[in-house]
């Protein structure tokens, strides 16, 4: 009983009170006879903290201000290669395109690719490029060429690269030149890294190449050099060595690197003496072979049991401060075992050992471990 009275007075006194703030309501918004029925009401006080405009902002407004009425792409273009923040730039690029009687161009669309690419805003970067591809602006063979250059170096748009290619093949103003290629071969060549996959993309490497003399492009060393080293991966050498014929139809000069492709390519393939025979060339023009060519070239001569020719090709390699790795110096030391050079064998590794400032103890006891344990058996 007690607690149903307490929830009717509880009940009565909140009636109560939402009737006096009815009251109340109602006295502060009827109208007092001094003022006209229809009077609007009195402004709003004005609010004594305003918001405050951010550092952004205040850097955007300024930029507008200055683009004077009837601006064009050379001065949005001056604006946007002066902000340091690639968000601003964006915002500018972005408000300009929406003003009457102003379109941007192939000039404003590659520095704000620049632009998002250095401030690694990839995903402007990509929407920007998919506007160019749907003809926001006209083409321009700087603006491709850098699009090509950013999808190359990004591993989900090697096929959007392309696709830029075949954009350009067709446009007038910007047609392939000697960049494009390289760029596209480049981008090709680092996807060569197994056997079996090479195969796949030495395709497009021929299709290309054969593209490029079509289209009157005259290669230089370095994109002849990456045609060769991609027929030499596949072991393509046949291939290789006519690119390397034409070199000199180019005006171009066989450098370290062709030579390097070719002979460590021979050696894979089998052809050991054509190998060797690139190295000497390279060798009488002085120039030096990459340490993998060192290795290839001294473990295939060691496997045809060609050993003089090796050891000189592993003191060469030594005298170029390059070390061969354990493998090689096995192979080598290993195979001379098998041919009944034991003592030799050892006589060398001492000589290793004194020339190869790179070989630790390890490495050194664990070859010397095991020509003991090979001229046992033998």
């Amino acid at each position: 009983m007690a607690a149903l009275l307490l929830s009717r007075t509880a009940r009565s006194s909140l009636i109560g009170l939402s009737l006096r703030r009815l009251s109340t309501t109602t006295t502060l918004h009827r109208p007092t006879p001094s003022s006209p029925p229809d009077a609007p009401p009195p402004p709003l006080p004005e609010s004594p903290n305003p918001r405050t405009r951010t550092p952004l902002e205040k850097q955007f407004e300024t930029w507008l201000q200055a683009l004077k009425p009837g601006f064009n792409p050379s001065d949005v273009d001056e604006a946007l290669r002066s902000q340091s923040d690639p968000d601003l730039a964006l915002d500018i690029f972005r408000w300009t395109a929406q003003q009457r009687h102003y379109k941007h161009n192939h000039i404003t669309y590659l520095t704000m690719i620049e632009i998002a690419v250095s401030g690694k805003r990839y995903r402007v970067a990509e929407t920007l490029i998919d506007e160019v591809l749907a003809g926001a602006c006209p083409a321009s063979l700087p603006l491709f060429n850098t699009m090509i250059k950013f999808c190359c170096g990004r591993k989900f748009l090697f096929n959007r690269a392309f696709d830029i290619y075949k954009k350009m093949l067709k446009s007038e103003d910007a047609k392939p030149n000697l960049e494009t290629y390289a760029l596209l071969l480049n981008s090709l060549l680092r996807k060569f890294d197994k056997l079996n996959v090479c195969y796949v993309y030495l395709h497009a490497v021929r299709s290309l190449a054969k593209q490029m003399k079509a289209s009157g492009v005259i290669p230089d060393t370095f994109v002849l050099n990456m045609i060769i080293k991609a027929y030499s991966k596949c072991l393509e050498e046949d291939e290789a060595i006519r690119v390397f014929r034409e070199m000199g139809l180019y005006g171009c000069e066989p450098n370290g690197y062709t030579y390097s492709y070719l002979a460590k390519g021979m050696c894979e393939k089998g052809r050991v003496n054509q190998g060797l025979g690139f190295y000497r060339e390279m060798r009488g023009k002085g120039l030096v072979p990459r340490g993998t060519t060192y290795l290839t070239l001294i473990c295939s001569l060691a496997m045809e049991r060609r050993f003089e020719d090796a050891i000189e090709t592993a003191f060469d390699m030594l005298g170029n401060s390059m070390s061969p790795d354990l493998l090689t110096y096995k192979t080598l030391l290993e195979e001379m075992c098998r041919d009944g050079r034991g003592n030799d064998a050892f006589e060398l590794l001492e000589g290793f050992r004194k020339r190869d400032s790179f070989m630790n103890e390890k490495t050194y006891n664990t070859l010397l471990n095991g020509l003991h344990f090979l001229n046992r058996d033998l």
